[in-house]
């Protein structure tokens, strides 16, 4: 009799268990959660520990809680005194409203997330650097452009439930046809020079040369007229 109610009870005790097993759910340190009831938003967790949801109704997502790189492409940029420049930077994001950013992105999720943000990015490099000189863009310290970079991003990505951190100029170069352009400017600058140092060293070179024949003939001629002073002298004693 026992034995054929522990039988009995094994099933149900395995449904159970299955059903406690489907209603839970742990949120790590590292995440934020969504619980989900027919794709509608029902619980937001932000905090991490142990959750529980309707099973087989409920759905939990997960998304990095944590602040996210997004390197953007090489681009050309034209600032304000029209002068090309290849810029390559890399931008620092977070999700902050995981309720906007899940009907901002939809299941699309963070490589979603990062294909909407990316054009943000740029968008807000050409901007800022198209208002400009490229000194200004080449010089040494490049933070207040950088913080208007970020602040324009940031604005534009409130809709994603995201905030933009920061935002890093990595390379500022000139393009590879302006950079050859710029060698073979260069290079012939320099051999002008060097030929106009070379021709200012042939004129001074002869001058020396035709100061020297000057001097040997004015010598030369002096010793002859001492010689023959002398020689009159030694004829007439």
């Amino acid at each position: 009799m026992n034995r054929a109610i522990s039988l009995l009870a094994l099933p149900f005790l395995v449904v159970v268990a299955l059903l406690v097993i489907a209603s839970l759910y742990i949120v790590d340190v590292r995440e934020k959660a969504l619980v989900l009831r027919f794709g509608e938003v029902v619980e937001v967790r932000e905090e991490p520990g142990l959750g529980i949801k309707v099973p087989f109704l409920d759905n939990v997502v997960t998304y990095d809680a944590r602040i996210l790189g997004l390197p953007t492409s090489p681009m050309e940029v034209t600032p304000l005194d029209d002068r090309r420049l290849v810029v390559d930077a890399f931008a620092r994001w977070q999700i902050t409203d995981v309720v906007q950013f899940r009907r901002a992105v939809g299941s699309g999720g963070i490589e979603f997330a990062q294909r909407r943000l990316e054009p943000i990015v740029t968008n807000a490099i050409r901007q800022v650097l198209g208002s400009v000189p490229s000194t200004t863009v080449l010089s040494d310290d490049r933070t207040p452009l950088m913080n208007q970079i970020r602040d324009l991003a940031r604005d534009d990505a409130k809709d994603l439930g995201v905030r933009v951190i920061d935002v890093r100029l990595t390379r500022t170069d000139l393009p590879e046809q302006n950079l050859t352009a710029t060698y073979a400017r260069m290079r012939a600058e320099r051999e002008r020079e060097a030929a106009d140092e070379i021709a200012r060293g042939g004129e001074a070179a002869q001058r020396v040369r035709a100061a020297a024949d000057r001097t040997v003939v004015e010598l030369t001629s002096e010793a002859r007229k001492r010689a023959e002073v002398v020689r009159g002298e030694a004829d007439a004693r």
